[in-house]
């Protein structure tokens, strides 16, 4: 099958499950196309089972190995997606909130990964070794902007804990990605292990990776302040995408974080400066549409990853603790750096408890765990990873409209908007 074959199919796909989610099931419209594809690859399994000589679960995983979409997707999808959901962030409420966004970020990515490391290495029974614990946390510790952007648009919820959420989810994943990157160097034996060398390259990517996004971000502005012509700004906004995750590439900084900076800087800047109303319109358009094109088939290959996962009972008793161990993790790593760094915004127990909960992981924990080569504890990693994907998704992304009902009913919501400088959570 070709690239082309497989994109054809996997819109089809998507097409087909989204038309049955909006005619029968009313679930929102990623979730819904993922547990069609969930349902499709449960019934793959019976049919490999029933019949051992069909393989359609074979066929799958080669064609996976075959496509790298895990890498086409990190590589490349990832910094659309991300541009995407950065340029609808509200800047103002974000900018209040930045302390807050900041330490979660960093200092609550950081926690989560070595927390869940030090917990996941006693629910494998001490069997899978201490390197591969942490990328096992780098991987689950990032919540998923594409997941986290279409919660927030189904629920109702201060503006300040809105910005937090998005902004967290946002910039929580080129840490985590940098994390994973060298983490995956230390297990895989072909880098050091020493502390200093490990905080110096997270500085120099993550920061470098700040730095270009402004830059690029800066010029990419200054050329749309010269044009007043939407088939044009449109290209710049699709050159600045690819341009600087490229360049990230090639100087080993972070490409997510430049993306998402030089995200910011156009959504907040340029839509007010340097645009024409018809231009915003059309801009913000195709990337909104470009968002939910990538969000549907991301969604449907989640949903697909079920068959690349080999469950026994120990693989299910490791992915029960997984999950257990996910919610607690989250739960510390958002709680503690809001008492020990004095982050007003998160004191109320309600603001922790959305964090908590809405703490959704997705399609970019699912594409790092695919994108690492063979390795003995591949299968028990997958497994865990993909349960708590699952869980996460289907079980707290379903329940947040209620949660956040009895947390924040609507005349709280109205107080907090008239007071928008106050308490945000």
């Amino acid at each position: 099958m070709s690239s082309f074959d497989l994109v054809a199919l996997l819109l089809l796909l998507a097409a087909v499950l989204g038309i049955a989610n909006q005619l029968w099931f009313r679930l929102p419209r990623t979730i819904g196309v993922m547990a069609g594809a969930l349902a499709v690859s449960v019934v793959v399994v019976v049919v490999d089972r029933l019949t051992p000589q069909v393989d359609l679960r074979g066929w799958w995983n080669t064609l996976l190995v075959a496509s790298d979409l895990p890498h086409v997707f990190l590589d490349g999808v990832l910094a659309f997606m991300l541009f995407a959901g950065s340029l609808n962030v509200d800047m103002d409420a974000l900018r209040d909130n930045k302390w807050t966004v900041l330490a979660l970020a960093t200092v609550g990515t950081l926690m989560a990964t070595i927390m869940f490391a030090a917990g996941i290495y006693f629910v494998f029974g001490q069997r899978v070794p201490v390197p591969w614990c942490v990328v096992l946390g780098a991987i689950l510790a990032p919540t998923d902007p594409i997941a986290v952007a279409g919660l927030l648009r189904r629920v109702g919820l201060p503006a300040g804990l809105q910005a937090v959420i998005a902004g967290e989810s946002l910039f929580n994943d080129g840490v985590a990605v940098v994390v994973f990157s060298l983490a995956a160097t230390w297990a895989q034996g072909n880098g050091s292990a020493a502390g200093s060398t490990i905080a110096l390259q997270f500085l120099q990517e993550a920061m470098g990776g700040a730095a270009l996004g402004l830059l690029t971000g800066y010029v990419a502005y200054r050329a749309l302040k010269l044009v007043d012509e939407y088939h044009l700004e449109l290209t710049i906004s699709l050159a600045l995408v690819t341009g600087t995750y490229s360049v990230a590439h090639a100087l080993h900084l972070s490409g997510p974080i430049a993306v998402v900076v030089a995200g910011l800087l156009i959504g907040y800047r340029a839509t007010r400066f340097a645009m024409s109303d018809i231009s915003r319109v059309q801009v913000e358009t195709f990337w909104e549409l470009v968002d939910e094109l990538l969000n549907a088939v991301l969604f449907l290959l989640l949903g697909f990853t079920l068959l690349s996962v080999q469950f026994n009972l120990s693989g299910l008793a490791g992915a029960a603790g997984g999950i257990v161990l996910a919610v607690l993790v989250r739960l510390v790593s958002v709680a503690l750096p809001s008492v020990l760094l004095n982050l007003r915004q998160l004191h109320k127990a309600r603001g922790i408890a959305v964090l908590t909960w809405g703490g959704l992981r997705g399609g970019i924990s699912v594409a790092l765990v695919l994108s690492l080569a063979p390795f003995p504890w591949r299968g028990e990693v997958l497994t865990v990873c993909y349960a708590v994907v699952v869980f996460t998704i289907l079980v707290q992304g379903l329940t947040m409209p209620w949660l956040i009902a009895r947390l924040y009913p609507p005349a709280s919501l109205q107080d907090q908007h008239r007071d928008h400088h106050g308490d945000h959570a």
